[in-house]
């Protein structure tokens, strides 16, 4: 590995074959080396979920000058655990999860494997963003988000971010975008969550579908808000998930 630029770890939870990735693989070729260990296939709505019952079983799929790419049976935080454990020979200076093809804004970023990546990054000590565009087309375009994402991995990459802090990107399926917005997760619930899909004689089984219920949508300090009106949504995101002003409340209780 060329020890002289920065190494970014990347992965996503729509698999080695998604056009995302491809395309987050692109926009970040000039920043660094790229190592990406990908589950072999989709595993969306897997959020930080292990593999612990089998094992695993990664594969290289191609080298060359500044980029490795790797396969993996796991979810996507085996991805990461598996890379660090195995294939990287210095800790990297970034991780990367996306691009996804759906956003991750608001509650569901609770869900998603592309933040399961970004989670385990950022347990790891590692500065890491999930990148996730607004559309579920496989051929989505990327294109006009590519200089947005690049620019932040780059600012990243130069300033760093805060311990147990990450990065949630959301972008618009749009042509032109308006730019980008600091925005906080949007409140909300999804409802309507269940279809029933009759089989045979067995009326028991269901998809899982539904909708989000937006409880605010005019409020414009939120990731709903900026996606909605053409603009990039960053909200930073903890990984520590205490109610600091709840523990005084329950410290009362005893």
């Amino acid at each position: 590995m060329e020890n002289q630029r920065p190494l970014i770890l990347v992965s996503n939870d729509d698999g080695i074959t998604a056009k995302g990735i491809s395309e987050l693989i692109k926009f970040l070729r000039p920043l660094g080396e790229i190592v990406v260990m990908a589950p072999d296939m989709a595993r969306s709505g897997t959020a930080c979920s292990l593999t612990v019952k089998e094992p695993i079983h990664y594969q290289l799929l191609r080298k060359e000058v500044g980029l490795t790419v790797y396969k993996c049976s796991g979810t996507p935080a085996d991805c990461v655990k598996l890379a660090f454990h195995t294939v990287l020979d210095r800790k990297p200076s970034l991780v990367v999860g996306g691009i996804n093809h759906g956003d991750n804004s608001a509650v569901n970023v609770h869900y998603s494997g592309t933040m399961g990546v970004v989670m385990e990054g950022c347990l790891k000590g590692v500065p890491s963003i999930g990148f996730s565009i607004c559309s579920h087309d496989p051929n989505a375009d990327f294109e006009p988000a590519g200089e947005y994402i690049r620019d932040l991995a780059r600012k990243v990459l130069e300033k760093g971010l805060p311990a147990l802090t990450c990065l949630n990107v959301n972008i618009p399926a749009v042509k032109e975008l308006k730019g980008v917005r600091v925005c906080r997760q949007t409140k909300g619930q999804w409802v309507n969550e269940w279809e029933n899909f009759a089989h045979k004689d067995d009326a028991h089984y269901y998809w899982l579908t539904g909708n989000f219920e937006n409880a605010e949508p005019d409020n414009e300090e939120t990731d709903h808000w900026a996606l909605d009106n053409g603009y990039i949504a960053i909200t930073p995101t903890t990984v520590d998930v205490t109610a600091y002003g709840l523990m005084d409340e329950l410290k009362s209780w005893f």
